[in-house]
């Protein structure tokens, strides 16, 4: 019996998600596809803000890999070695076990990791925003922080606990703070505060503007919904030290605290910088095929890979989930082109619109160029994502049901603690000594987390 072509996916992100899926389809005669991977899910992050905020509980946004793609072979572990000659990748495995996987096509589609800017005290009290273990732990930290707020023998200390700052407006840390002010102000109908005292969304982005990668309607239409929220919007402004009691704004003022979520953006996962190969702001280069120039056999997609921009020549595509997914697929038609199986494909893309959950009936949505606010953009973003989810769309729309009409539960489960949560993924140009003075320079758009909806 002829062997069949070894096709190693490493990453289950969008892309790689959507390149196994389709290559289990349409080469499975040709190919014998393994998916390496931590978990053995596909996490749909742009609804995780809501598994944070206690909407959707948190299997429904995750996808089973071998459930949903049973011609694949998973493997759970984190890729830690690439060699392109050996055509070999090596891997450590949950519990620490070692082992190395032959290939004949790779596509590597292993994301991006957590920014971490050269801001004192940032790694030490800030989490981040990146998987279900931050969205856990995040719901349990802002329940706690009300009941011990509710608790708390002065008003300064009161004040402090029910204060939440989220630094990075883009998507992530806009859809954070929209859907925390709509948690804590649940969690305090029943946990009544000290008189006067309210909870307190601080939302930080030294951009000029929140969502500044998107069309002005939408981030318009985000500052105006928070703002009537309660949320205090300040942009301009960064972080310039944090501290266990609170963090020290760029501007000198101090803002006492005991939760900081840090949605700064993004960056490629170290491991292509160890390839060897050209890189883009950390991104592997790659052809509009997706291929790596000199290895016709690795193709790269998603967060990790630069891809060029045919739409905007010069330029390359952003981090985003919607080019993940696609270039997800473009890189699977390739593989399987590579295998015989139809011919490849230059990526192109023409985003049709964008669109942001705000939390309850609000949204900001952009459909094809017309520009929707309200419950009717509320409306499209649900379609929308119910219509991307590979899997769970039931169990979603009756989570939704269910958050209309009853109230949520507000319980801390004590899943996940702070210290398995680290913010520890920068790089170690950024590493500093105690007496250099540090400023957050702007992200960079093309970094926001990869998690807004799209048409």
């Amino acid at each position: 019996m002829e062997r069949l072509d070894r096709v190693l996916i490493v990453g289950a992100g969008f892309a790689g998600y959507r390149a196994a899926r389709l290559l289990t389809r349409a080469a499975r005669r040709e190919a014998a596809v393994t998916l390496l991977n931590p978990t053995d899910y596909f996490l749909y992050l742009p609804l995780l803000p809501q598994v944070a905020a206690g909407i959707l509980e948190p299997r429904r946004v995750t996808v089973s890999l071998s459930g949903t793609l049973p011609r694949a072979r998973l493997v759970l572990g984190e890729a830690d070695g690439v060699d392109l000659d050996g055509r070999t990748v090596s891997y450590t495995d949950p519990e620490g076990g070692r082992g190395t996987l032959a290939y004949d096509r790779l596509v590597l589609a292993v994301g991006s990791v957590n920014k971490l800017l050269p801001v004192p005290g940032v790694a030490e009290y800030a989490h981040g925003f990146r998987g279900m273990p931050e969205a856990l732990y995040l719901r349990d930290h802002v329940t706690r922080q009300i009941e011990l707020a509710a608790a708390a023998p002065d008003a300064d200390a009161c004040r402090a606990r029910c204060t939440f700052v989220v630094v990075g407006g883009g998507y992530t840390g806009t859809e954070v703070a929209a859907q925390g002010v709509l948690l804590t102000d649940a969690l305090v109908r029943k946990r009544p505060l000290r008189h006067g005292v309210r909870p307190r969304w601080i939302l930080l982005d030294i951009a000029p503007r929140l969502l500044p990668e998107l069309d002005e309607h939408l981030s318009r239409t985000a500052h105006r919904v928070l703002r009537e929220r309660g949320v205090e919007v300040r942009t301009e402004t960064s972080v310039k030290e944090a501290t266990a009691d609170g963090v020290l704004l760029d501007d000198g003022r101090f803002v006492g605290t005991r939760t900081l979520v840090w949605c700064v953006g993004v960056r490629p996962d170290p491991l292509v910088a160890a390839l060897g190969r050209p890189l883009e702001r950390g991104r592997l280069l790659v052809d509009p095929y997706l291929t790596v120039p000199g290895h016709p056999e690795v193709f790269a997609c998603g967060d990790a890979a630069a891809v060029p921009d045919l739409e905007r020549p010069g330029e390359y595509t952003p981090m985003t989930a919607q080019h993940a997914w696609r270039q997800g697929r473009t890189a699977g038609i390739n593989v399987a082109a590579s295998l015989g199986r139809g011919e490849r494909r230059a990526y192109r893309h023409k985003d049709l619109g964008f669109t942001v959950d705000l939390g309850g009936a609000q949204a900001a949505a952009y459909p094809l160029g017309v520009p929707l606010s309200g419950p009717l953009a509320g409306a499209v973003t649900r379609g929308y994502h119910l219509a991307a989810l590979p899997g769970n769309r039931v169990r979603v729309a009756a989570d939704w049901l269910l958050d209309a009409v009853l109230p949520r539960q507000a319980v801390q489960l004590g899943l996940v603690r702070s210290w398995s949560v680290p913010l520890d993924t920068a790089s170690p140009e950024l590493a500093r000594t105690p007496d250099t003075p540090a400023k957050a320079p702007p992200p960079d758009p093309s970094s926001e987390s990869p998690d807004g909806g799209s048409t």
